[in-house]
């Protein structure tokens, strides 16, 4: 399994690609808020998006609602819900 930063690395330039953010990955700590006040300033559409692009790249499935506003919180909840995945804990 990749090591916790380039997953990091890999999820960040995600973001920035499929959501085209106005930011470098590089730019965007792990724990900055996605949505909400202070964060990058995704939207619900955004959310969506950043859905489907987690299950193309990782297999990682968000079932639900509940589920997405616990994993797409920041790069760092993200990284730990795909850290499960990829053990086959999910």
């Amino acid at each position: 399994m990749e090591d916790v930063n380039t997953l990091k690395g890999r999820i960040k330039s995600m973001l920035v690609e499929n959501l085209m953010l106005p930011v470098a990955a590089a730019e965007i700590t792990d724990d900055q808020p996605l949505f909400g006040p202070g964060s990058l300033g995704l939207d619900s559409v955004d959310a969506l998006q950043l859905v489907v692009a987690l299950d193309k790249h990782f297999g990682l499935k968000i079932p639900d609602p509940a589920t997405a506003k616990e994993i797409l919180q920041n790069v760092g909840t993200i990284v730990l819900a795909v850290q499960k995945k990829l053990a086959g804990a999910v």
